[in-house]
């Protein structure tokens, strides 16, 4: 199958390059971003000797010529306009921003008008061990941001175990790479090396997605305070979630039957780390209670589970190919 990569200047945009080369069903025959006229090479150094494609204009009308699906790899309020156009021409399509990752009014409440309310309706959220049946019949998969999907693989399995009215606190740390390739104080090396900060307590974005889609999978409604956290790192995610159970019960136990015949999450006896899994499309869970007190600990690579190899995953199921065809196990990460 043909493919394209809208946006293949950042971060994920070469991760998803980089998976797609070695891909035994996807061809990639169109690579855009906002200005074109140069090559691939050009862009990334580090695919010189590797592929030559040319780096061409965003265009809708261009992809549909030569391309069945589309990764888009842009910002958000940007991806839902040129979604449109590509679902209204036939291509399926696979956003890694957050323009149809949200209900609309949680949307709009968070991030700005909605200006496809049509295919808003239609997407389903690609977090495949959840929502993979409907992932199978979708032509819209909306990706999780990286927070939610390792807060949310961590979370759901206890979430009928969990006293209701309590609150559930999250913190979480993610690796620079995280934040774009744009340029910011706060990311800058001398501010951030052997430095770790927390960013908007309690008013991230990705805080509504973790309760939304915890809602709308055990219809229940829990208070997330989410807490996010930058550390001196280029990759990696590590997530903590802190709550309280009803009764005593074997959460070792509970966390193995639910992940049982999920290949890429794999449950911990220790705490995990992110190096374990940068580079990988893991997400790696222990979890721990004292007495009624319950930890969750979880990791995965920010770029890769949590935005390029999890995309390309969808896109395997959408389009009826082995769930994990062309995922690799392991991967040299500089």
């Amino acid at each position: 199958m043909n493919v394209a990569i809208i946006g293949a200047s950042g971060y994920t945009g070469l991760e998803l390059i980089k998976i797609l080369l070695t891909h035994p069903k996807f061809n990639i025959v169109y690579i855009a971003n906002s200005t074109g006229e140069e090559n691939v090479q050009e862009l990334h150094p580090c695919l010189d000797g590797v592929t030559n494609i040319e780096v061409s204009k965003a265009n809708a009308k261009d992809v549909s010529k030569v391309a069945s699906l589309a990764f888009l790899a842009l910002p958000h309020k940007t991806s839902m306009s040129f979604a449109k156009e590509l679902l209204d021409l036939g291509i399926k399509v696979v956003d890694l921003s957050a323009d149809y990752r949200l209900e609309l009014e949680t949307y709009e409440k968070h991030y700005c008008e909605h200006e496809d309310k049509d295919h808003i309706e239609e997407s389903v959220y690609g977090l495949p061990e959840y929502f993979k049946e409907d992932i199978k019949k979708s032509n819209l998969v909306a990706n999780p941001g990286c927070y939610p999907t390792a807060s949310l693989l961590a979370l759901l399995p206890f979430i009928d175990y969990i006293q209701e009215g309590t609150p559930i606190f999250i913190d979480a740390k993610s690796g620079v790479s995280g934040a774009g390739k744009k340029l910011s104080e706060l990311t800058h090396f001398v501010n951030l090396n052997e430095n770790c900060l927390a960013y908007n307590p309690f008013n991230h974005r990705h805080m509504p997605e973790i309760e939304e889609k915890i809602r709308v999978l055990k219809d229940k409604k829990f208070q997330i305070n989410f807490v996010p956290h930058l550390i001196p790192v280029s990759r990696g995610m590590l997530v903590s979630v802190f709550a309280t159970l009803k009764d005593e019960v074997d959460v070792e136990k509970i966390l193995e039957n639910r992940y049982l015949d999920n290949e890429f999450v794999r449950i911990r006896k220790t705490p995990v780390d992110v190096k374990s899994v940068a580079g990988t499309n893991y997400c790696d869970i222990f979890v721990a209670r004292n007495g009624k007190a319950l930890f969750i600990n979880s990791s995965i690579d920010n770029l890769l589970r949590g935005a390029s190899s999890q995309a390309v995953v969808n896109a395997n199921i959408m389009c009826g190919f082995e769930e994990y065809e062309g995922i690799p196990k392991i991967a040299y990460v500089p």
